[in-house]
């Protein structure tokens, strides 16, 4: 179900701003690709990450059951040598954080391939409305068994075209798989761990 399971990540190494933030957390529910955009600082703690999410996430959207973090450095003990520079150089201003409600806002309302249609449109089942677009898409009220109804066909639809998405990434990766058989006395490469070092045997 919607934001029953969520992926997570983090942007940092942004120009500090006069709020003091200078990373994101981007927050994306699963099934709908609807998304949040945090301004955080960089060293906050886990419980203090613990507290954000139980406001802004946990408020709107309730506990998710799962929650994928991939190769975040926040939990592993390598969170300080990953710090992505390159956004220093591109993002020239230093008040990000005043934007970052319109960059989520513009993402949740674009249209994303895999769900064919808009984040914003899949989580609560009609076109966002905007200020600059109210004199082009009328409101629209659906109320009671209409609103559980359109619901459950957005959902069901973006199922299937998650299921669909993902099939298409199988076949591709499948064609680019190839097996690979050694003979003995065949020469290869060992990939080693420095930290783990080499051990001989």
């Amino acid at each position: 179900w919607k934001w029953d399971e969520i992926l997570m990540d983090f942007i940092t190494g942004l120009p500090r701003t006069q709020r003091r933030h200078d990373a994101i957390w981007v927050v994306v529910d699963r099934l709908t690709k609807s998304a949040h955009f945090l301004p955080i600082y960089k060293d906050y703690s886990v419980s203090k990450l613990a507290k954000t999410f139980k406001q802004e996430i946990v408020r709107l959207h309730g506990t998710p059951s799962a929650i994928v973090s991939d190769k975040d450095p926040r939990f592993t003990s390598c969170f300080w040598k990953g710090l992505q520079k390159v956004w220093g150089t591109r993002l020239k201003f230093g008040n990000w954080d005043d934007y970052i409600c319109l960059v989520e806002f513009a993402y949740n309302n674009n249209w994303h391939g895999s769900i064919k249609c808009a984040p914003f449109e899949m989580l609560y089942g009609r076109k966002c409305c905007a200020p600059i677009c109210w004199d082009q898409v009328g409101e629209r009220v659906i109320e009671g068994p209409v609103m559980i109804e359109v619901t459950n066909e957005k959902v069901a639809v973006a199922k299937e075209k998650l299921k669909e998405a993902r099939t298409r990434q199988k076949s591709y990766a499948d064609k680019h798989r190839r097996s690979l058989e050694f003979q003995p006395t065949d020469r290869v490469f060992l990939k080693v761990s420095p930290a783990r070092g080499v051990r001989r045997f």
